[in-house]
């Protein structure tokens, strides 16, 4: 986690093959999973936000490993960060128009 805004921002391009511009929000987790770093880009500048636990470690979504990423809704990633394992949740049927259309398609079930 020693990456800062523009290592950061060179990952989402090159290795996520994202626009770092667009204004979603990037999470990225340490190996040891106690760390996390959040990147945004707010139409005048980058924000980066970190956060270390004291004790514990984040519980990350499982996902194949041949995926590069994760797309999760904003409720998901407040329980991330709240400390919830979102694979001991389940999601209720409740409609939600797609944002973007291959962003269902990346969606891990929780």
């Amino acid at each position: 986690m020693r990456k800062g805004f523009n290592g950061l921002y060179g990952l989402v391009r090159d290795h996520l093959g994202c626009d770092p511009e667009s204004g979603h929000v990037f999470l990225f987790i340490n190996a040891r999973r106690n760390r996390l770093k959040l990147l945004v880009y707010d139409h005048s500048g980058l924000w980066i936000c970190s956060k270390k636990l004291d004790g514990g470690r984040f519980r990350w979504p499982g996902a194949d490993t041949s995926e590069t990423k994760i797309v999760l809704s904003h409720e998901e990633l407040a329980m991330l960060l709240g400390g919830i394992d979102l694979a001991e949740t389940r999601r209720r049927k409740w409609y939600r128009k797609p944002l973007v259309e291959e962003s269902e398609k990346l969606r891990m079930p929780a």
